[in-house]
């Protein structure tokens, strides 16, 4: 399994949340996430799906889990991008602040199963 992560790199704790989540800790690839924002929407992310440097083969073929950047435009669309890439929508990390951590914290809350709630949201047409 590979995280694609597009946003701060994970901290070790972070690390040991996702083996306790998953069974194991992915193969991470930190993925350069700076845009210029006067670029499409479109073109910028299809970049940005281009530097996590998979083959064609690999995009389909490889279980991917997803760390999306934080700018909700931008993630949206690499959502979309990697779909089509993969032919389904890849699972997401929820990573969520520590409540009371001093400096700010975050944690790995759950891994977001997209297609999932994709295929329970077909039912209720």
């Amino acid at each position: 399994m590979i995280l694609l992560n597009y946003t701060h790199p994970l901290t070790e704790e972070q690390q040991t949340q996702l083996k306790t989540l998953l069974g194991e800790v992915p193969e991470i690839r930190n993925v350069a996430t700076q845009i210029d924002r006067s670029v499409p929407t479109a073109q910028a992310v299809a970049a940005l799906a281009d530097n996590a440097q998979l083959t064609p083969e690999e995009w389909q073929t490889t279980p991917l889990l997803l760390n999306p950047p934080a700018l909700a435009p931008v993630a949206t669309a690499l959502i979309a991008e990697i779909h089509g890439r993969t032919g389904y929508f890849v699972p997401t990390l929820n990573v969520r602040p520590i409540a009371g951590s001093l400096p700010p914290r975050y944690e790995i809350a759950e891994i977001v199963a997209l297609q999932e709630i994709r295929d329970a949201a077909r039912e209720r047409r």
